[in-house]
């Protein structure tokens, strides 16, 4: 049985991938500040035998002896992360200096969630991990996207001086069950507006492109990747190909829910990606990963649990 820490471990992501692990035999400890997490998310995991959850905050060193930490902790959705955006720098910096230093002394293999916001708004497309990006250094985005840009550096250095064992999944926008329904991203504000028979808001025209992943499919490649051996340690994007533009999107959701709500459009954010679609072609060659979720059926699922949560809140 493998002792595995996963910080953030209380949110969207942290909680599937947490709960993945215990299914698979592991003994999970789930670190979270709940800045952002909710315990909602765990509330099942807390009665497990191989399950302990602590509440800590990653800009903080930590010491426990684990064989494997997968770091999913930091703001994730815009209007979080720019918040407090010195905040959310420091967790992408110091929280990982932090882990990277826990992984160093206990030998253990170490796995970042980083972002295809590293690429900011592409220039090329599809992203392949060999491109550069398009990044704002001064953006009010910029303290997520340099911050787990920093991060990669922080990581790829580590495993030159110090020989660690270390993976970085560049993962693209996921949705899912345990999203927070106020985090400001489009799909959890379209299913919510539409369920709440409110007007649909896009930004901009509505043509910009996204690529969503269903959470099962990532947590299934992130996963696979920590499984991997030492020789794959360059950044490997984790995402769903299937590109679909935000209008359309809107619209399935608003047929899907058969809301009776109507579509407006607001002024597109400073720094908003015009497109952005993952070339998966590492993922589909060393993984042996590709996403199975089509978007429909993952947005049934996703609209079920927001019922859900809406039916026990009122």
């Amino acid at each position: 049985m493998k002792k595995i820490l996963v910080t953030g471990g209380a949110g969207f992501l942290g909680s599937h991938l947490a709960e993945k692990l215990i299914n698979k035999g592991n003994y999970v400890i789930a670190a979270d500040n709940l800045c952002t997490g909710n315990l909602k998310n765990i509330e099942k995991l807390l009665v497990r035998s191989n399950f302990e959850f602590i509440e800590h905050d990653i800009i903080k060193p930590i010491d426990i002896k684990v064989d494997e930490i997968y770091n999913m902790a930091c703001p994730a959705s815009p209007p979080k992360y720019q918040e407090d955006p010195i905040f959310t720098f420091k967790s992408s910096v110091f929280g990982v200096y932090n882990l990277l230093e826990l992984a160093k002394k206990y030998n253990a293999k170490f796995l970042q969630s980083s972002t295809s916001e590293v690429y900011g708004d592409p220039l090329v497309h599809p992203q392949a991990e060999g491109y550069k990006g398009n990044v704002s250094f001064c953006g009010i985005r910029s303290c997520y996207d340099e911050g787990k840009r920093a991060a990669e550096t922080l990581i790829m250095d580590f495993r030159r001086m110090y020989s660690l064992n270390t993976k970085i999944a560049r993962i693209f926008n996921t949705y899912g069950p345990n999203m927070n329904k106020n985090d400001g991203r489009v799909i959890s504000n379209f299913i919510n507006q539409a369920l709440g028979r409110k007007n649909i808001t896009l930004y901009g025209d509505g043509k910009q492109t996204r690529s969503f992943c269903y959470v099962d499919d990532t947590i299934e490649a992130i996963i696979k990747l920590m499984e991997t051996d030492d020789s794959v340690y360059f950044p490997i994007n984790i995402g769903n190909p299937d590109e679909k533009s935000i209008k359309e999107i809107a619209e399935l959701v608003v047929k899907l829910t058969s809301s009776s709500s109507k579509i407006i459009y607001e002024k597109l954010p400073e720094d908003d990606p015009v497109k952005r679609c993952p070339d998966i072609t590492k993922a589909k060659n060393i993984l042996n990963w590709t996403p199975s979720v089509n978007l429909k059926d993952g947005l049934i699922r996703t609209i079920d649990y927001f019922k859900d949560i809406k039916t026990t809140n009122e």
